[in-house]
């Protein structure tokens, strides 16, 4: 919890010196970084940044490279810790307001999440209405439809996903190159609008209503495919800044918090189909068998898009008027690397140094909604044969409120055991897609058993594990690393265009099917749980535990042509893909080199800050929000580097021009010394 927990890293004076680090031997010189060039004064004042004690031990040593039984202990220990922390917090809130846990989720969790929560009611609202439509109109949506076209009725699901795919991509690109907060209104704003047209969508017959709520599905989709790389990266971004210093937080919580907003979703199709149980039963009355009226019918399905469109419209007033910031760690990025308008050169670099990555995100996020998609082919089998009425459309209702429940269970469990540095992203994912391939290949082989009354209670349970486990596992986890594996000024591209494969991974499922009958359909299915487990196994690293600074810090080495100058623990093993470590990108992970060239980073960082805090002191203003945030520069960070940086006031044309005098920082002759060295 990022407003509850206190930061505990902090540098306590009276620790003293630190050892030097150790881990694995590379096998690389590096005589321009001698080992050990960092001073016992500067690990002692830094140790709160190079050395925090949720990663290392009080030798030095990052937990990744701790023998099994010492880093089994070591990481209990921490997590043993922040669970005390917690359940401690939540405890002193609970006696000082028994009602404030329920508003740090609202604040934490609902809101960050309230646009997937909203599209996730609709869309499910979609195809949980086609039953009764299909039952209120047979001539329209039956299988041998004489009065609407069938393309036409195949298409409400064909452009309602392209409508996704293309939003997907398009409000990527538009997150990262005008913003996120751009991004997270016009969404908002699309979806709003979206839902007016579907809510009031009408024809001069049953066929012209369906062409006007198809293309009204198609632009509400759009709106809904933005709202992936948009709240993944501002959630990402927000609940702990990647471009300030490393927090405990961030380390320990981000999973976390990005799946916390992402299980919204789960709740949007809760809700969505508890609403139209209950409207259907107010509308019909009785027991909500067939037959059902047309103006039932209407109500029902008009009231259930109409009721998400007033809370679309409050997150359009809120996206808009309490996220100013929502944008900032993208404009801190494209102001390091002197970018104003759409970072090209990053897209171009993140594409020859990360492919792997996103080959790894978008294959496995395909692999996924063709799963996603299938897990829907149980539910009409067993409801088949154990209900005693299953042409109603309240029983199969019923049946997938149960199946919702199961995803939710998933969902939490995800959001619990995302961030163990045990099982994690990437054991979470392989997991997932192993179980969702095991419960799908077993009836495949078996069909007529598992669909027969002797063994529908086995179909049944493999039903719902696999839709646990797909929460559990790839649809959360895809959410997460599509954005956090790759830098910040490409992070809703990529997170777009991964998502949009994902999709056509859906629109492949949706085709196919129409054309194959269900037993060569259980055939096909569980061959890409097992080709995500694959490819999630050689090409996703394992972020888990890593935080997002030291990923960014890693960047603008590579965005200045340095990569293999950058020895950090980004490029620890623990962190990297197979296919990274095949590759030798690793090779020069050296923690006793990163010691120095860490904290000359953090020097120039320094520099950037106090130049900037100078100008506005010049000019009259108030410090801006990044630096109030910079909590972790203690004095005697401050100290020291004032002490061991010459700084000198520009006067000049500048100030003949009236502007304010800028500090110029420039190391003195000791840590000049060392940076030559090190160049």
């Amino acid at each position: 919890m990022a407003d509850l927990i206190r930061h505990h890293d902090r540098h306590d004076p009276s620790v003293g010196e630190i050892p030097v680090p150790h881990g694995p031997a590379t096998g690389n010189e590096h005589d321009h970084y001698p080992a050990g060039n960092a001073t016992n004064q500067e690990r002692s004042i830094f140790a709160h940044l190079t050395h925090p004690d949720d990663c290392y031990t009080p030798d030095g040593v990052y937990w990744a490279d701790l023998p099994l039984g010492k880093r089994i202990a070591f990481v209990n220990k921490v997590q043993n810790e922040e669970t005390k922390r917690e359940l401690a917090e939540i405890g002193t809130m609970l006696k000082a307001d028994p009602l404030s846990p329920v508003s740090w989720y609202f604040r934490n969790a609902v809101l960050p999440g309230a646009g997937l929560g909203l599209e996730g009611y609709v869309l499910f609202s979609i195809g949980n209405l086609e039953p009764l439509f299909r039952s209120t109109w047979p001539t329209c949506w039956g299988k041998n439809p004489t009065e609407c076209s069938s393309n036409w009725i195949a298409s409400v699901t064909y452009l309602e996903v392209i409508g996704i795919m293309v939003g997907q991509m398009a409000v990527g690109v538009i997150g990262d190159w005008i913003g996120r907060r751009w991004g997270l209104i016009q969404d908002a704003a699309i979806m709003f609008v979206g839902l007016l047209m579907i809510t009031a969508s009408w024809g001069l017959n049953l066929n012209g209503w369906v062409i006007c709520y198809a293309w009204s599905l198609f632009f509400y989709g759009f709106g809904v495919g933005g709202e992936y790389p948009i709240t993944a990266t501002s959630s990402m971004e927000n609940a702990v800044s990647a471009g300030k210093l490393s927090t405990r937080d961030d380390r320990l919580h981000r999973g976390r918090k990005v799946t916390m907003a992402f299980l919204m979703q789960g709740w949007g199709q809760l809700i969505n189909q508890a609403m139209l149980i209950i409207l259907l039963l107010i509308f019909h009355h009785g027991d909500g068998n067939p037959p059902y009226g047309t103006t039932t019918v209407q109500w029902i399905w008009r009231l259930s898009f109409a009721i998400p469109a007033v809370g679309t419209l409050w997150l359009v007033y809120y996206r808009s008027y309490k996220m100013p910031h929502a944008s900032r760690e993208l404009a801190a990025a494209k102001k390091k690397s002197n970018v104003t308008g759409y970072d090209v050169d990053s897209l171009r670099l993140a594409c020859n140094f990360f492919g792997g990555r996103l080959l790894a995100t978008a294959g496995t996020w395909f692999c996924n909604d063709v799963f996603f998609y299938g897990n829907k082919l149980f539910q009409a089998q067993f409801i088949a044969v154990i209900s005693n009425n299953p042409h109603s459309v309240m029983t199969g209702w019923i049946w997938n409120l149960y199946n919702v429940i199961v995803s939710l269970v998933g969902y939490y469990l995800a959001s619990i055991l995302i961030d163990n540095k045990f099982y994690g992203r990437k054991m979470m994912q392989q997991v997932g897609f192993l179980m969702c391939f095991i419960m799908f290949v077993i009836p495949a082989f078996n069909y007529e058993y598992y669909t027969s009354p002797a063994g529908i209670k086995a179909f049944q349970a493999m039903y719902f594990l696999s839709s646990f486990f797909n929460q559990f596992g790839p649809n959360s986890v895809t959410f997460l690393v599509a954005g956090e594996v790759f830098p910040t000024p490409i992070r809703a591209s990529a997170h777009g265009f991964s998502a949009c494969i994902g999709k056509a991974g859906a629109l492949l499922a949706s085709v196919l099917y129409n054309y194959i009958d269900t037993q060569t359909k259980f055939y096909v299915v569980p061959w890409f749980g097992l080709a995500g487990m694959l490819l999630t196994w050689l090409f996703l690293p394992d972020t888990t535990g890593l935080d997002l600074k030291e990923q960014e810090r890693r960047w603008a080495y590579i965005r200045t042509g340095r990569d293999a100058d950058y020895h950090g623990i980004a490029i620890h093993p623990k962190h990297l893909s197979l296919w990274e470590r095949m590759k030798g990108v690793g090779k020069n992970y050296n923690p006793e080199l990163d010691i120095k060239q860490r904290i000359e980073d953090m020097r120039e960082e320094w520099a950037g800050k106090e130049r900037l805090r100078r100008e506005r002191e010049a000019g009259g203003e108030a410090a801006g929000p990044e630096e109030a945030d910079d909590e972790e520069w203690t004095d005697q960070v401050n100290d020291y580097f004032k002490k061991t940086t010459d700084e000198k006031l520009v006067t000049g044309d500048a100030k003949e021009k009236g502007k304010s005098p800028v500090i110029e920082s420039r190391p003195s002759e000791k840590s000049s010394s060392a940076a030559s060295a090190s160049s």
